[in-house]
């Protein structure tokens, strides 16, 4: 198979994972279906590489969104972003084959961390501070949402981080020598 068609097939089956996980898991909240997503992503970013996890990354909010996971359309964006530097820290700090067990999971903490930060900052400060009000007042978001968004968007996105990157750690080594034997 050459390498651009292994590319798509990996991508595509990632995202086929991604869909039936976010669709299985949504009614068992975030914590639950946001580490399901970060576990796709993170295995995205470290077994089929960094193009894929960026695709991968970038299409997740937006499945979310039509599958009525993600709570508003203005966070998609927002939420693009965090997945974005989620992945490109773990692929670039954790996702060389010959990097030290210790290094892969210090990767993660700080992808994650990454993802938290930024999510942070667009959606609780950026959106929900600074762009609040006229959001409110063109009817764009509801206080409701005002309320919930800050804390949706904030330790719940470390938690699941981390959480969703050691579920594909773990599992990386396995999938990394059947990704290798179905090459060959």
């Amino acid at each position: 198979m050459n390498k651009k068609l292994r590319w798509i097939t990996r991508t595509a089956l990632l995202l086929a994972a991604l869909v039936v996980l976010q669709g299985a898991t949504k009614g068992f909240g975030q914590l639950v279906t946001g580490s399901c997503v970060n576990a796709v992503l993170a295995l995205a970013a470290l077994t089929a590489g960094l193009g894929s996890g960026l695709t991968v990354a970038l299409c997740s909010p937006v499945l979310a969104y039509l599958l009525g996971i993600a709570p508003l359309i203005l966070t998609v964006p927002a939420i693009m972003a965090g997945n974005a530097l989620y992945v490109f820290l773990l692929n670039r700090i954790a996702g060389a084959k010959e990097a030290p067990r210790g290094s892969r999971w210090a990767g993660l903490a700080v992808a994650a961390l990454g993802k938290f930060a930024a999510l942070y900052l667009l959606v609780a400060k950026i959106l929900c501070g600074l762009l609040a009000q006229s959001l409110l007042e063109a009817g764009i978001l509801k206080t409701p949402m005002l309320s919930a968004l800050p804390a949706m968007f904030s330790w719940p996105q470390l938690i699941t981080a981390l959480v969703g990157g050691a579920v594909a750690l773990a599992a990386q080594p396995l999938l990394r020598k059947g990704i290798k034997g179905s090459s060959e």
